[in-house]
């Protein structure tokens, strides 16, 4: 099935079951009224196969296509292979929402699903306030020598432009004795003549000054001359490689599946606000991130009914267990996996659902006035022209 990855856009493919209008509540009521309709309409057959297309901007088909700041939030049920996301219509003028369901291959691939739109979200959210953004390790950038060798030149254009004298050969036979005023002037390329190299020269061999023969420079040989360019670039090779592990790749949606999930889960990119998304996020969701006390412990916040509670995450010989708990894991993947089915000893299981924190609510309510006052303004002119 027709599958792409880009660097800003993934398409995917699944079969399309239909929409249906989801109650203006309270989020948490919304989400439970949400699953108990997916949960309905498990058996329920799609209508046609289309093509999923995820990016920053939004979500994208043959059927519909949403701009991301429409897009309320994105849930999945891999235990049936759904996946939905809830929004309102473009162009429309109430403030109705409709959950659109889709039916993915397996468990994994609506999970997957389920990933990208999330993704997106967090995307969508560092694109609208990039203050919130990590910051990268910022390393010092090479220092260029100064120096004509440097910027490209060869040395014999400086040999030629500031008339140094060879320092072993002493002058060049035929050569007129200078006062040392004057060569001190000419000492320095940026107190030389302000002439071309070529006229330079010429008048250099007219006046005897230099042979015609010696353009190159008096001291240095061209394997000395690529000696030292090797020696002048050897510090900036290396200023480069340490700096390099401190640039970070920026952030895009072609990533593996595993990649993806971590990037979900641990909100990567987005600084320490990510605690406080939490908190308006909905029940279940949860946030993993290092231990702000324990350097060798993970960390594992989940917004509760009481607000978040923080678990420690040990990983012991290669296993991950909650801190105080019984059960081991081989991988953070298997321990939000089982937490999400059960929540044991947990305060509530573990939600796969994400609201976008970038909705655009404003936009709703804008439409819904205007609508009102066309309304009004409408029937005033009816009753006018009765």
């Amino acid at each position: 099935m027709g599958e792409t990855a880009g660097r800003d856009t993934v398409t995917r493919t699944a079969e399309y079951v239909g929409s249906f209008p989801v109650d203006d509540s309270c989020l948490d009521e919304q989400i439970q009224q949400l699953h108990t309709q997916l949960k309905s309409l498990k058996s329920c057959k799609s209508q046609q196969t289309v093509s999923l297309r995820f990016s920053v901007k939004g979500v994208k088909t043959l059927l519909m296509a949403h701009a991301m700041c429409r897009v309320s939030l994105s849930t999945a049920r891999p235990s049936d292979a759904q996946f939905a996301f809830v929004s309102h219509n473009p162009g429309s003028s109430d403030a109705q929402l409709y959950c659109h369901l889709f039916r993915a291959r397996h468990a994994r691939a609506a999970q997957f699903l389920n990933m990208l739109l999330c993704r997106c979200f967090q995307l969508y959210f560092l694109e609208k306030h990039p203050e919130e953004a990590q910051k990268e390790c910022s390393g010092q950038k090479p220092s260029r020598v100064p120096s004509l060798l440097n910027q490209g030149f060869p040395l014999s254009v400086n040999a030629l432009v500031s008339f140094r004298r060879a320092p072993t050969q002493g002058l060049l036979p035929g050569a007129k004795v200078v006062s040392h005023s004057s060569a001190d002037q000419l000492s320095s390329p940026e107190d030389g003549p302000t002439s071309s190299p070529t006229i330079v020269r010429k008048m250099a061999i007219r006046t005897k000054e230099l042979r015609s023969g010696a353009y190159r420079s008096f001291t240095f040989t061209p394997l000395k001359q690529r000696n030292l360019q090797d020696k002048l670039s050897l510090p900036q090779e290396k200023e480069k490689a340490t700096a390099k592990p401190c640039e970070s790749r920026a952030p895009s949606l072609a990533e593996t599946e595993e990649a993806l999930s971590q990037a979900v889960w641990c909100w990567a990119g987005v600084s320490s606000c990510s605690s406080s998304l939490l908190e308006d996020d909905v029940l279940g969701a949860f946030l993993l991130c290092p231990h702000p006390k324990k350097p060798n412990r993970g960390c594992l916040k989940i917004r509760s009914p009481f607000g978040l509670v923080t678990y420690a995450i040990k990983n012991s010989k290669g296993k991950f267990r909650v801190e105080k708990f019984q059960s081991d894991f081989e991988s953070l993947a298997a321990l939000i996996e089982r937490y999400s089915e059960s929540r044991e000893e947990l305060e509530c299981c573990l939600s796969c659902t994400r609201v976008n924190h970038c909705y655009d609510w404003d936009e709703i309510e804008n439409k819904s006035s205007k609508l009102m006052q066309d309304c009004c303004k409408g029937a005033f002119r009816n009753q006018s022209w009765v």
